[in-house]
């Protein structure tokens, strides 16, 4: 097919519109668009081919522009959102992953603080180690105190991002990485597990050979104090193995990464070592280093049902070329940013459309053919891609940090790029391509997904779709029924063909997710980002299994995620269904209780900061039914919020919550005014609710419920925080606010 001729405005879903529209597109004051999606390709392709007169000054920019506008319009190649946003705009960052270095001294905290929300109004991530910070409760010699430890720092980034992103057209994200050796180590991870914390934060474990070793002997290892490099303590590798994989079960943290491997194929550990990675994991880096991502859809690549490998090729090397000028193009946030991404000149080329490619080829995911065809198409990309950077540095000039690198110790050509491809998560961009995601299997035939502060967008996978129509077995009922799950593997109407290659994330076992993981990662310089699905019902051992299985195949990373672990999802297959995907039975609503005319009841009194309070407690046959609550004096904020807390309680109890998950809740909740001493000491008012319920269900023969350690007096006044009893001393560990006796 001739490339000549100019290329048509991009075909793009109505999905991918929505998506530029809301936050790709340029725009005035007033929030009126001003360029249409092919003006905004035009001025990324403008912009990235104008750094070609950096290196000669008769470079031809506008044929490269037509070049790079022809692959981006066909769908053909995206680059990672931020270039897409600002390249040629005033802001001019470009870049979407970071990683920024934690100090173990304020100011270096603080200062990590402020390059966070200056990367972060730029439109990037950052990744983080906290483990160079000495562990909670060791000495700081400068003030005779104690630390409060990485997780307390932590929350710091995370309130500063919270901040940051409620203006932003991309919200910033993070990535926490704290060494499996580090003291808090079990702290850390336990640190998202009532998912009220941390929620601007992906976090991870980073996990050693000696680590994994040892958890296969059931054996201990040492834990290092940052501080001094002191051996502080021991833990025994397996449960710590453990508490990883019951927590990830959970809720889907946290994840593993494998940072001997990092550091293997690290390209100048002349230059530094690698700590974390990248918010999603695939990129590692080295402190105040950056990396540009693009992603090549492979779904375009199939021509009469074959991988046209020429035309893969030429996209190849334009796309290496592109990338390494957007290094070259990018405005970056802070000098020391720059410094070290021009040292090294790392880019990330990757791949979506992984499952439409197969899916075109008559290939299902979860088979031995597909497996080995990943490797086959990541290597030619790696091989040509590695090919492109060698010629650029014979024009260009190799990277500057190249003199002691691996490449030099190998004895290999000059090239120009310290790493060269990345295999990312490619979220919207793949929205905007109209092609799945990543090297992910397609999340369902039919479904929901949720992106930009719950925006709602409904999907058909357009290849079904097509198939369906071409072989005549389409109808709206069927499309119907479709989306109640998503799957269409036990539907009898849908052919067999189509069944076997249209397979979803949740039909594919877990060992085939991180097959297909390794299979990529065997050729591709950084990591490979990949999510291995379990169904609702999968068990702690499952997880265990994929874990180990990771490390064992390679992998430099894993992360996973149990249907239904968490509150909220950005993908939903289809309508909502009562049939879980196990084949069980049907699950049954909660029904709420109705009220007899007459029920038994007690009230309890308690004395508040705000004053007494009444808490009136009645029962039904069933057992606990509502809650009322009286303030001694009537009326105000506190009589209102207690109000409201009664309610609640009331509802809950009616709908089957048990009472010990109502008191779970609200214990140990404080405010600025708690009140009362020892085991009369009360925090809040909903504190008050909590005892009261406590002291009911302990007289009433509901059994005894564990009560929190108490060492609090109420919130900071400062910042909110927890105020812990010291040595006589109210103190704040956030802020360092004390009220001494």
């Amino acid at each position: 097919m001739s490339r000549n001729v100019s290329p048509p405005e991009p075909q793009l879903s109505a999905n991918a519109v929505t998506v530029l529209e809301r936050r790709y597109l340029k725009r005035d004051r007033d929030g009126k668009v001003l360029e249409t999606p092919a003006d905004m390709f035009r001025r990324v392709a403008r912009t990235i081919a104008e750094a070609d007169s950096v290196f000669d000054s008769k470079a031809d920019t506008e044929k490269l522009a037509d070049r790079f506008y022809d692959m981006m319009a066909r769908l053909e190649f995206m680059p990672n959102s931020p270039t897409l946003m600002n390249a040629g705009r005033e802001l001019g960052q470009l870049a979407a992953c970071f990683v920024l270095p934690v100090g173990d001294s304020m100011e270096e905290i603080f200062d990590a603080v402020k390059h966070t929300a200056l990367i972060h109004k730029s439109g990037g991530g950052t990744g983080f180690s906290f483990s160079r910070l000495r562990p909670a409760s060791d000495v700081v010699k400068s003030t005779t105190g104690v630390s409060s430890g990485p997780i307390s720092f932590m929350r710091v980034f995370d309130v500063a991002t919270e901040t940051i992103k409620q203006g932003g057209t991309r919200r910033g994200a993070n990535m926490g990485i704290l060494r499996v050796d580090h003291p808090d180590i079990m702290d850390f991870i336990m640190c998202k597990a009532d998912k009220k914390q941390l929620n601007n934060f992906n976090i991870s474990v980073g996990v050693t050979e000696a680590f994994m070793e040892a958890v296969g002997r059931d054996e201990n290892y040492d834990l290092v104090n940052p501080r001094n490099g002191e051996v502080a303590g021991t833990l025994n590798a397996r449960k710590v193995f453990n508490r990883i994989v019951n927590q990830a079960w959970d809720n889907g943290e946290p994840g593993i990464v494998f940072l001997d491997r990092l550091n293997r194929d690290n390209p100048t550990p002349h230059v530094g070592t690698i700590e974390s990675t990248n918010p999603c994991g695939e990129q590692p880096l080295l402190p105040y280093e950056s990396c540009n991502l693009g992603s090549i859809n492979l779904g375009k690549f199939v021509n009469d049902g074959a991988v046209d490998w020429n035309r893969l090729k030429e996209i190849i090397h334009l796309s290496v070329h592109f990338l390494d000028n957007v290094v070259e193009a990018n405005h970056y946030p802070l000098p020391e940013i720059r410094d070290m991404t021009m040292g090294n000149r790392k880019i990330g080329l990757g791949v979506m459309g992984w499952a439409d490619m197969i899916i075109l080829l008559n290939i299902p995911y979860d088979s031995p053919e597909a497996v080995e065809l990943a490797g086959t198409v990541m290597k030619f990309i790696q091989d040509e891609g590695i090919e492109a950077s060698r010629k650029l540095a014979e024009q260009r000039g190799p990277f500057p940090n190249f003199t002691g690198s691996l490449f030099e110790q190998r004895g290999e050509s000059p090239i120009r790029n310290a790493t060269v491809t990345t295999v990312a998560p490619t979220g919207t961009i793949s929205i905007i391509a109209n092609a799945s995601s990543g090297v992910e299997p397609i999340f369902a035939v039919s479904y929901v997904r949720q992106v930009m502060d719950n925006d709602i967008l409904v999907e058909v996978h357009p290849l079904f779709e097509r198939m369906a129509r071409e072989q005549g077995f389409y109808s709206s009922e069927l499309m119907e029924r479709i989306a109640q799950n998503g799957s269409v593997r036990d539907m009898e109407d849908v052919p067999e063909n189509i069944r076997k290659v249209f397979v979803t994330a949740h039909d594919i076992p877990p060992d085939v997710h991180i097959r297909m993981q390794a299979a990529f990662q065997a050729y591709t310089d950084n990591a490979v980002s990949k999510t291995v699905n379990f169904a609702k019902s999968a068990t702690v051992e499952d997880v265990a299994t994929v874990y180990e299985l990771a490390w064992k195949l390679g992998c430099k990373g894993v992360t996973i995620y149990r249907d239904g672990s968490r509150d909220r999802q950005v993908l939903s297959r289809g309508a909502a269904t009562t049939q879980e995907e196990d084949g069980r039975a049907e699950e049954q609503l909660p029904v709420k209780r109705e009220r007899p005319r007459v029920l038994k009841g007690w009230t309890y009194q308690l004395q508040t900061g705000c004053g007494p309070i009444y808490i009136t407690i009645n029962e039904d046959q069933t057992g606990l039914f509502e809650l009322f609550t009286t303030m001694g004096k009537a009326g105000g904020c506190a009589a209102s919020q207690c109000e409201a807390i009664g309610r609640l309680v009331s509802l809950a109890w009616r709908s089957g919550i048990q009472g010990r998950q109502v008191v779970k809740q609200l214990q140990g909740i404080s405010c600025h005014s708690p009140s009362g001493f020892g085991e009369n000491k009360v925090l809040s008012c909903a504190d008050a609710v909590a005892k009261a319920i406590q002291a009911h269900m302990k007289a009433n023969g509901y059994g005894a419920i564990q009560e929190k350690p108490v060492f609090l007096r109420g919130a900071c006044p400062d910042c909110g925080g927890i105020l812990e009893h010291e040595g006589g001393c109210a103190v704040c560990r956030i802020c360092g606010y004390s009220e001494c006796a």
